[in-house]
């Protein structure tokens, strides 16, 4: 029933007259559309599989989800602790750390909930069995993105909203239209950059079935980067993060601009509102690298 299910949601079509063909479609826009329709599709009703799975026990998902949400509110306790001893750090007060903090956490927080299993394909890799992956009539990128969905990783969500929030009650902006609608672009381009990382590094995982660790470096570790001020860095490391792998666009670049701060590396002002294109250039060239690395997968044999 569940390959019967993917196979609906995949859109395949029943099997008709021998050597009877489908007629291809029309344009590479209409693939990549219908493609991406697919995707979405398999997605969802693999995401709706384990939530109903997941909800079958409410007080054990109450309780981790719970668990969760302190776990990562223990980032933002130790900020506070280290506020009760500076009254600035680098430059920047607390509310506006707080805004650090809680714009990254909550971007981080949506792509580790949609794609928080990609870093399981190494292990697929190595004991081979992405095979049964690639047998459902299915994208491949939907299911292992979906791959055992852990609903309790909304804690993170909630806990980076309620930061984000008190920071914005608190700290001392001018608030404009375009700061307004700054912030929840912001959001929304820095959940997508950190999903391209995530896919990127599952991509990389084709090669190094090993390197799941070297992924979290990137994500969870910039994640942490991202919640302190860029003035507490190197400027070697900000130029990094900037135009090697650009996650200053999730929040720091927007937020200097918000914040009414100036750019540690004397960049122009118009650069901080670049994370939606920068979003977009960075999921294509993790969809060529996923494209690249699954056409590379040799299986085990196993």
């Amino acid at each position: 029933m569940a390959e019967t299910a993917l196979a609906r949601a995949a859109g395949a079509e029943p099997a008709g007259t021998p050597g009877q063909e489908r007629p291809p479609a029309r344009t590479a826009l209409g693939r990549a559309a219908r493609g991406a329709a697919e995707s979405l599709r398999a997605y969802r009703l693999i995401v709706a599989m384990w939530v109903r799975s997941t909800m079958a026990y409410r007080a054990s998902f109450v309780m981790t989800a719970l668990g969760n949400f302190a776990a990562t509110g223990l980032d933002f306790v130790t900020i506070m602790m280290m506020f009760s001893h500076i009254t600035v750090l680098g430059g920047f007060t607390l509310p506006e750390v707080a805004f650090l903090y809680g714009t990254t956490s909550t971007a981080f927080g949506l792509t580790d909930l949609a794609l928080g299993s990609m870093d399981r394909l190494g292990r697929r890799v190595r004991d081979g069995t992405l095979d049964t992956l690639l047998l459902r009539p299915a994208p491949v990128l939907a299911q292992v993105a979906a791959d055992r969905f852990a609903l309790r990783r909304l804690g993170r969500v909630v806990q980076g909203l309620l930061v984000l929030g008190w920071a914005v009650a608190r700290v001392d902006v001018a608030w404009t239209p375009l700061k307004v609608l700054l912030l929840p672009v912001s959001l929304v381009s820095g959940a997508a950059i950190f999903g391209a990382v995530f896919v990127a590094g599952a991509a990389f995982q084709f090669r190094a079935g090993d390197a799941s660790e070297v992924q979290s470096s990137v994500t969870y570790g910039g994640n942490t980067m991202l919640q302190y001020p860029p003035t507490v860095f190197s400027k070697e490391l900000v130029r990094g993060v900037v135009f090697v792998v650009p996650l200053a666009f999730v929040n720091w670049l927007p937020a200097l601009y918000v914040l009414g701060r100036p750019d540690p590396l004397g960049l122009p002002r118009w650069v901080d509102f670049l994370s939606p294109p920068v979003a977009l250039v960075c999921c294509a060239l993790a969809g060529a690298a996923w494209r690249a690395g699954l056409r590379s997968y040799r299986s085990t044999g196993s």
